[in-house]
């Protein structure tokens, strides 16, 4: 396993992440994953032989079950707390009330005890902000949190699903008022779906965050067992088409990672997760997976090198269609350019 630090911290995180998603199945996320008890150790088992010391969850993955299940396999395993890296998320709904969503201070100290109940430990290493909520000032966000790092509770907070100007306010916040500040962000980014480049990736590069990458296989499609003139009637794209992707430029990069993958002898799936392993950004990437198997072919994607031939190669047939300002950016700075 090869490990790396998260952002500008001096926490070295496991280059795979072990993602959480896929533990219990309770209601909606019975799309994704009901995996057991004894399942989930064996899981966890093999990602920690592996060199995996990073887990992520959320309290709303099988509304909180997920989170029980992490901590009720670490405790059965018999693993060392302090050897792991925890994190997990607030923001979605856990609750009928008006108050049991969102990121008030009253949702956020709330949930950071029962995430503390449910996982059974005394304190999460990165506790992350699920998503935007629009109706909570940042402010009062940011103090929230900032007090769950003085508790000891936290020990560093992160954000999820944000655009870059939040991102960008929220670190300008922290650092007028002398706040815990983000230091990292957990976003979709596959070879198939490249839209954080646009703005959110500069910024993460200027601001020194580091990246956890979620659904690094694009919900599956890029598994290796889709393609244009497949017919596939199980996997997750079937039950839960999700995250939104151009199917048909996905096919087109399918194809080519298909040549690659055959002249290495190793999968589709291998190549897309060294895809993202080779861009600089990436500090971890989150692999969910249902079967040993799975988990076993997602970890050798650390040992799969690309050439520059095969990355340029890669990024022609992925690439994004240029928009403004970015397309004006290239045209007036090619005279300042190192």
């Amino acid at each position: 396993m090869q490990y790396r630090l998260l952002g500008k911290t001096g926490l070295k995180v496991s280059r795979l992440c072990m993602g959480t998603m896929t533990f219990g199945g309770l209601g909606m996320w019975t799309a994704i994953g009901t995996l057991s008890q004894g399942e989930v150790n064996g899981l966890v088992n093999q990602a920690i032989d592996a060199g995996i010391n990073f887990i992520d969850t959320a309290n709303v993955y099988s509304e909180g079950l997920s989170e029980q299940m992490t901590g009720q396999a670490i405790r059965d395993l018999g693993l060392k707390r302090d050897d792991l890296i925890i994190a997990t998320k607030v923001r979605g709904r856990m609750g009928a009330g008006p108050n049991h969503s969102g990121l008030s201070r009253k949702h956020i100290l709330q949930q950071a005890e029962e995430s503390l109940t449910r996982l059974n430990m005394d304190y999460i290493d990165l506790y992350q902000i699920h998503g935007f909520d629009s109706l909570t000032p940042l402010d009062e966000t940011l103090y929230a949190l900032d007090s769950l790092v003085h508790s000891g509770k936290v020990r560093y907070i992160g954000c999820s699903n944000l655009a870059a100007w939040q991102i960008m306010k929220a670190l300008g916040i922290s650092a007028q008022e002398h706040l815990a500040r983000f230091v990292s962000l957990q976003a979709y980014y596959t070879i198939a779906g490249r839209d954080l480049e646009r703005e959110i990736l500069p910024m993460l590069l200027d601001q020194k965050l580091g990246l956890m990458v979620w659904s690094p296989l694009a919900g599956g499609l890029l598994s290796g067992k889709y393609g244009r003139h497949e017919s596939v009637d199980e996997g997750r794209r079937v039950n839960f088409d999700f995250p939104p992707v151009d199917k048909e430029k996905a096919f087109d990069i399918i194809e080519v990672m298909k040549i690659i993958a055959q002249s290495k002898n190793v999968t589709v799936a291998q190549i897309a997760l060294a895809w993202l392993l080779h861009q600089p950004v990436v500090s971890s990437v989150i692999i969910g997976v249902k079967r040993p198997e799975q988990l076993s072919d997602n970890l050798k994607a650390i040992d799969v090198q690309l050439t520059a031939e095969e990355l340029a190669e890669l990024d022609e047939a992925s690439k994004l269609q240029p928009e403004y300002p970015g397309w004006m950016f290239e045209r007036q700075g090619a005279d300042r350019k190192e």
